[in-house]
């Protein structure tokens, strides 16, 4: 029997966490994972002729032979219902729906350690109450199963669309259930060990709690909806141990992954979770005027826009006040006939300098460009102008009034009142921020554009929060497992197979790196590695590709900003320039090629799978152009997973990691494939900038715009100032000419034209990049003809890709955040 892969995780972000579990493990860490078990994973991935067509994955049908079902262990979980306040004065949520989640656990060895640590998912069903007996004997079958048919589908599928209110629901049911279980279940532990007497600060010097992106946010209020109303702390206590617990690492600065949830969805679903969450949120906006002041109102209402954990909703009156007076007051003579007093001159000045500064008041201009057709919830750009109320005049008809009476009046900003045409919302990566004693983005670039960028009021207020932990993947997979031909190059030449478990030993290589009998050794093991990918691409697509071909790969999820779009339509031109040419000048002008794609577009990303389906017919006319031959082919390999990553990865000699810089948070697969002796060509983003560091620029090929250079790019564009190369035309005009069939692509194409608008405009800056792209990969075939030239550069790569184990950076998370140290079994 062979194991299918579990698909439990989208992309690198799921294989990161399967790489920090090694290393834990390995490196004798006390830590556990938290996640769910879903029946059937992401999806599993076939492609038609329609392109990416999306089955249930059946990682279950045989059973998993390493989970142990621990039906001792399980958890209750709320959803609706409503919160009350009891006789003991405390609050309690109550009613609603209730399930349960029940702990299915993994065991996690460490290499060559005794230590073997745990991955906990949950599973979700209904208490056996809870099934209507009387409703199934009366022939009512699906009435009765329906509470438990309610809690499984919690646990169907990864990522369920959400543009359906149900499908929304069930997301946000997903993310509550892991927040409660684990927390629940981390807290029980934490009582057992302490005894009889727990002493709740010391549970942040017990427990670290890091949330891997915004799905987890909800562990912020759910640990202190624990603390104050099962373990009975006051506020203050609950929330200081919450902030020294829980730490969040963020992994992407694109809008659509900045999760935000519908407020009102919220309220119905965890009611006392949003009273927290109000809570958290009033406290935030009393820190951010007690640290700005009123004395610039423009910029305390920057700071207040920017860091807000709740969105159009309007603000508690204490902000109010510092911007805005309703006008009540007439400055005149008084008379004896009026009871009103005249302010004295201070209290005039005092009354005037709080109605003065609104009128100066500029709205600030929220520019949000939606960056895809994945779930969005996106930032709201404009907000309803509400009209101040007029001042209701006490006069009578009889009192004259003074044509110099001066009339304090001041219209409401704009900003205070929610707009009722858009939703209101909860910023979830801010509450991440301001519940959490650390944060921290994942490669040098990522960390400096959440520092600069995505979070920059919350970095000048809290600058010692902000960390940089650059991602790794663990060598023993990634590089022993995987590729033991390689492995076994490297502990020869090394002298030793230290480096499985000290990677600084893999830059020992570079001594070597001109010896030609290593040389000999590293060509032979990466071509036994492509031969195998030759057979796999047979059995799964039926094209037939030559060992002799530079295997050239871009293997990741499917998106816009991670350009899968340029490199075909880099393939697409080098196709039209081929036709062009005599047989001879083809074989002397280029290199033969075989460029491998695979992904997953997500179910409801129409733009992704128009990408799929255009990969797809190019492959279909250019593998069957009996003049092209071997030196070009397309494979679009279906379903890619872990288990394919392992296959395509030692066999690769090119690897395109070319998204729009500044988009890329860190990859990881870059670093799998460094690791693996191939040469990357990319952009200066994510991790690629620091890979390029270690193994030398002559050893990278790099292009494109840099991360300072996009917002300026993007201006430009939305100007009408960019001026197209006339290669990018001539491919877009090629591929319009129906020259890959009759699907029309006109969507596609479109989207990288005009200035502005949803879907156009070249966000992703294709057109920018794709001349530097041409040149780069010019470059690229210049180099490979030189065989000794590209494995030195190959070996290079393997040596200088040491710093990227993810035992180097979970020594770092486990000393600078969780402060933790290595617990050896003896």
């Amino acid at each position: 029997m062979q194991e299918p892969d579990a698909a439990l995780g989208n992309g690198g972000l799921g294989r990161l966490a399967s790489c920090f579990l090694d290393s834990l493990a390995t490196l004798n860490y006390p830590a556990w994972g938290y996640g769910l078990r879903y029946r059937y994973g992401l999806f599993k991935q076939n492609i038609t002729k329609d392109g990416q067509e999306e089955v249930a994955e059946n990682w279950l049908e045989m059973g998993n032979p390493w989970e142990i079902v621990r039906n001792d262990v399980s958890y209750p979980v709320k959803f609706y219902g409503k919160v009350v306040i009891g006789s003991d004065g405390k609050k309690h949520w109550i009613g609603g729906e209730n399930i349960k989640a029940v702990a299915y656990d993994v065991p996690i060895p460490g290499y060559k350690t005794r230590s073997t640590i745990n991955l906990r998912l949950w599973s979700t069903k209904v208490p056996s109450k809870d099934f209507d007996l009387e409703a199934f004997n009366t022939g009512q079958h699906t009435k009765a199963s329906e509470a438990q048919t309610n809690a499984e589908k919690i646990c169907y599928i990864l990522y369920p669309g959400d543009e359906s209110m149900e499908g929304k629901i069930l997301r946000l049911k997903q993310q509550y259930t892991l927040c409660s279980a684990s927390l629940q279940d981390i807290i029980a532990r934490f009582e057992r060990r302490s005894g009889c007497s727990v002493n709740w600060d010391e549970f942040p010097t017990k427990v670290a709690v890091q949330m891997n992106d915004t799905h987890p946010t909800l562990c912020i209020p759910e640990l202190m909806r624990i603390l104050i109303d099962v373990k009975g702390l006051n506020w203050n206590q609950a929330w200081e141990i919450t902030q020294r617990t829980v730490a969040y690492t963020n992994h992407t600065v694109l809008p659509e992954a900045l999760e935000k949830w519908s407020l009102e969805l919220m309220q119905k679903l965890l009611p006392r979770h949003v009273e927290i969450i109000e809570m958290i949120d009033e406290e935030l906006l009393k820190n951010i005027v007690s640290e700005y002041g009123s004395e610039d109102l423009v910029l305390l209402e920057k700071k207040l826009k920017d860091m807000r954990i709740l969105d159009n909703v309007d603000y508690p009156d204490f902000v109010q006040t510092l911007f805005y007076k309703p006008k009540k007051e007439t400055l005149k003579e008084t008379s004896e006939d009026t009871l009103e007093e005249t302010p004295t001159e201070s209290e005039q000045k005092v009354l005037v300098k709080t109605l003065e500064p609104s009128s100066d008041l500029q709205e600030e201009k929220v520019e949000s460009e939606e960056v895809s057709s994945e779930k969005v919830e996106s930032e709201e750009v404009s907000s309803e102008k509400v009209e101040s109320e007029e001042v209701s005049s006490e006069m009578t008809e009889s009192q004259e009034v003074n044509p110099e009476e001066k009339e304090l009046e001041d219209e409401e900003p704009e900003f205070f009142k929610s707009n009722p045409n858009l939703p209101k919302a909860v910023r979830m990566a801010n509450l991440c921020v301001v519940g959490g004693h650390a944060v921290n983005g994942v490669a040098e670039i990522h960390s400096d554009i959440v520092k600069q960028d995505v979070f920059n009021s919350y970095y000048q207020l809290w600058p010692e929060k902000f960390q940089n932990k650059t991602n790794g993947v663990t060598p023993r997979r990634w590089i022993k497992f995987c590729n033991p031909e390689l492995s076994n190059i490297l502990t020869k030449w090394i002298g030793t197979e230290d480096w499985v478990l000290n990677t600084e030993k893999l830059s020992e290589l570079r001594k070597f790196a001109d010896n030609e009998d290593l040389h000999l050794e590293w060509r032979a093991a990466k071509r036994n590695n492509k031969m195998k990918v030759v057979s796999f691409i047979k059995e799964k697509t039926g094209y037939i590709v030559s060992p002799d071909s530079m295997f050239d790969i871009q293997v990741k999820r499917i998106h816009e900003y991670k350009r899968q779009l340029m490199n075909i339509l880099g393939i697409v031109y080098r196709y039209k320039k081929m036709k062009e040419m005599s047989a001879k000048e083809r074989i002397s002008s280029f290199v033969p090629r075989v460029c491998i794609f695979g992904g997953k577009a997500f179910a409801t990303y129409v733009q992704a799978k128009r990408i799929v389906k255009f990969i797809t017919d190019v492959a279909a006319t250019i593998n069957h152009d009996p003049y092209i031959g071997d030196l070009l082919k397309v494979v679009f390999v279906p379903d890619y997973n872990v288990s394919v990553a392992e296959l395509l990865i030692p066999a690769s000699e090119l690897s395109q990691h070319i998204s729009t810089a500044g988009m890329e948070a860190s990859g990881t697969s870059n670093m799998k494939f460094a690791m693996n002796g191939c040469v990357l060509i990319g952009t200066l983003d994510g991790a690629n900038v620091e890979i390029r560091e270690e193994v030398g620029e002559e050893n990278f090929f790099l292009f494109g715009a840099r991360a300072p250079e996009i917002a300026d790019l993007r201006k430009e564009r939305a100007e009408g100032k960019f001026v197209p190369d006339p290669r990018f035309e001539e491919v877009k005009k090629f591929v319009r000419s129906g020259v890959f069939g009759p699907y029309n692509y006109e969507e596609l194409m479109g989207s990288l034209e005009g200035n502005e608008g949803f879907g156009r405009a070249d966000y992703f800056l294709v057109g920018k990049d794709f001349p530097s792209y041409l040149e780069c990969q010019e470059k690229v075939d210049e180099a490979y003809r030189d065989q000794k030239r590209w494995t030195r550069m190959s070996i290079l790569n393997t040596a200088g890709s040491y710093k990227f184990s993810s035992d180097r950076t979970i020594h770092e998370y486990a000393k600078d955040i969780w402060e933790i140290n290595p617990v050896v079994i003896p």
